[in-house]
């Protein structure tokens, strides 16, 4: 009987090293080493057996390739062929984190019931089949080419794809996913890295798109080696908060598309339900005018979206002003205050400030920055803002307004949810065309300006 062969994995990056060391040489991190039992095979034959590939690699000159679009395979969701660039693409291999409990299981599940014409195949190693069945009850849908698999061996689940020749495959989740060729357990930092090269080889030998959910760790990266987001084509992190219904989906990794964009779902008792213009659910409908609310045109990824801004200002009770923000930087709201006391005049030193972005949402445009000081103003004035006006400007550290960039998209939006009034940095008034907008767009240079407009 061979010895079992132990070797120390770092969990950060999966550097390897034969004895433990307590601060790793690759990526710098300390006490990342674990102990993991090796066993390494005489032969080096995939357990994926001989699977039927429909390329076949030869050397060829740069030249001689010939260079076409690749083809797009719709996900019937639209929010999702956004952030994937226009849908999944033949061999791909596509990596989706979050936390647990947030929805990416009943995300892909949506997304393979959704599937027209395709067979699916859908692999599960934390659920059962009735478990998968009851959610697929309660969320409404049905697809009889959707197949469901329990299984974590990966010679299993080659033998059963080599039947089957699906047209896409679905992994809930990697990190349950284990192979004989290697004798640690499932979860590890070698049996994740070897699993996810077989799944890989596979995808790109066949032209089958895998997607592949991950979980994350306590510091809220992907768990498993570092090189596991290097192999996957497309990284894509769905995150939100738990106290709020909305959930986010956006693109880490693209080899395919943009990195930028975004989509926006709301998770109801049904399943998820695509948000198509998050701009009328993130704004309260408020039926009069209250202080310390505004309305900033941001945009994130590529698409733009309104968003309230919340401040509260009052007098500091235990001598030390607090300044506190959900949302937001408080770095960056520290240096809008100093920004007002300094440049405006406003005591703003022995007060609590208090910022919040409603809806859950996490905005660093820099855009918001007008809206923010306009809210901090009417809180610690007690004047509101009229609901009717919004703001999209960058403050600098002089004062004045900056312009940002891609302004007419946030104007179009602005206008187009009835805003009659959008303040903006005056520097933008040469690449604006003013006819095309129903709303009144006031151009202000510095804060001084803004004082004037809002508060007279």
């Amino acid at each position: 009987m061979a010895k079992a062969q132990t070797v120390f994995f770092c969990q950060n990056c999966g550097a390897q090293s034969p004895k433990w060391i307590g601060h790793c040489s690759s990526c710098g991190e300390w006490n990342t080493y674990v102990e993991e039992i090796v066993k390494k095979e005489s032969s080096r034959e995939t357990s994926m057996g001989e699977i039927k590939t429909k390329k076949k690699s030869a050397p060829i000159p740069i030249d001689k390739v010939t260079a076409s679009k690749e083809e797009r395979i719709n996900t019937g969701t639209v929010e999702l062929n956004r952030v994937l660039g226009g849908g999944l693409v033949a061999g791909s291999l596509v990596l989706i984190g979050g936390e647990p409990g947030i929805g990416k299981s009943t995300l892909m599940l949506q997304v393979a019931l959704h599937f027209r014409n395709k067979k699916i195949l859908y692999v599960t190693g934390e659920e059962s089949d009735q478990q998968i069945k009851m959610r697929a009850d309660r969320l409404g849908a049905s697809n009889p080419d959707c197949f469901l698999l329990t299984e974590t061996n990966t010679q299993n689940i080659f033998r059963y794809l080599d039947e089957m020749e699906p047209d896409i495959l679905v992994i809930d989740s990697i990190q349950t996913l284990y192979t004989n060729r290697i004798d640690s357990s499932p979860g590890s930092i070698s049996q994740i890295r070897e699993c996810a090269a077989e799944l890989q080889r596979y995808a790109k030998l066949t032209d089958t798109p895998v997607i592949l959910i991950g979980h994350i760790t306590k510091d809220g990266m992907l768990a498993g080696p570092k090189v596991l987001e290097h192999m996957v084509d497309t990284v894509l992190q769905f995150e939100g908060d738990r106290n709020y219904e909305f959930r986010i989906l956006r693109s880490v990794k693209n080899r395919y598309g943009s990195t930028s964009e975004l989509g926006i779902f709301e998770m109801t008792d049904k399943g998820l339900r695509e948000i198509h213009n998050p701009s009328e659910i993130l704004i309260s409908q408020r039926d009069e005018d209250v202080s310390g609310v505004c309305v900033a045109a941001t945009i994130e990824g590529q698409r733009p979206m309104l968003v309230e801004t919340q401040a509260l200002v009052g007098s500091a009770a235990y001598g030390t002003p607090q300044r506190s923000a959900t949302g937001y930087d408080v770095k960056r709201l520290n240096m809008l205050l100093a920004v007002l006391e300094k440049r405006a005049g406003f005591r703003l030193g022995i007060k609590d400030v208090f910022l919040n972005i409603a809806g859950g949402l996490r905005v660093d445009d820099p855009a918001i920055d007008l809206a923010i000081i306009s809210a901090v103003m009417s809180s610690n004035a007690d004047i509101p803002v009229p609901r009717e006006y919004c703001f999209a400007g960058e403050i600098g550290l002089s004062g004045e307004i900056r312009a940002v960039n891609r302004i007419d998209q946030r104007l179009a939006e602005a206008d187009k949810l009835g805003f009659e009034k959008i303040f903006v940095s005056a520097y933008a008034k040469k690449s604006l065309d003013l006819k095309k907008y129903k709303a009144e767009i006031i151009f202000v240079k510095k804060i001084e300006d803004l004082i004037k407009a809002l508060f007279g």
